[in-house]
């Protein structure tokens, strides 16, 4: 099984289901990421909600992202910079509010909205968010990336070598229909 779902939750560990094949996984409905997203907070995840509605342009991303990592003011607001921050809150530094969690969750809803308006920024935000989590797990923490799409077609090239999928409930196109 690619993904988690809620559906036929076993109760077994959601996060080993999420990140088997991938660090970035897509969801369509959001009652369906929401569902995920409240059985990793019960198994001690932080999930750390960011809505890419709003993100026209590169700086609406960085700014968001710094502020809900808690980034110093003299992050320098690029990819290249986000890449090394990611870095330091893979180490710990910056974005885990406590040390004991389980792991993070990044969740970007309506990506789709920023992946119109800079694709190139949003494929390389998936990719820098899927290095950055293989990297955690050399650490032996757990960070993953949630992606909600109000386009179910979406689609994205491989990140950190790894595909971009949908989610288990979601992962035939039949069931990403209105």
């Amino acid at each position: 099984m690619a993904a988690f779902d809620p559906e036929k939750d076993d109760g077994s560990d959601p996060a080993f289901r999420l990140m088997s094949n991938t660090f970035v996984t897509l969801f369509w409905r959001p009652e369906l990421l929401d569902q995920t997203t409240a059985r990793l907070s019960e198994a001690g995840y932080q999930v750390t909600r960011m809505d890419a509605a709003g993100w026209a342009t590169e700086h609406d991303l960085h700014r968001e992202i710094a502020q809900a990592l808690d980034f110093p003011d003299y992050y320098g607001r690029n990819l290249d910079a986000l890449n090394d921050w990611m870095r330091d809150v893979v180490a710990g530094d910056y974005g885990w509010a406590a040390a004991d969690t389980t792991g993070l969750a990044l969740v970007f809803t309506r990506y789709d909205k920023f992946t119109r308006h800079c694709p190139r920024a949003a494929q390389i935000v998936l990719d820098i968010m899927a290095d950055q989590a293989r990297r955690a797990l050399l650490f032996g923490r757990r960070m993953m990336c949630l992606v909600q799409s109000d386009d179910p077609q979406i689609r994205f090239e491989p990140v950190g070598a790894m595909p971009v999928m949908w989610n288990d409930a979601e992962w035939l196109d039949a069931r990403r229909r209105p």
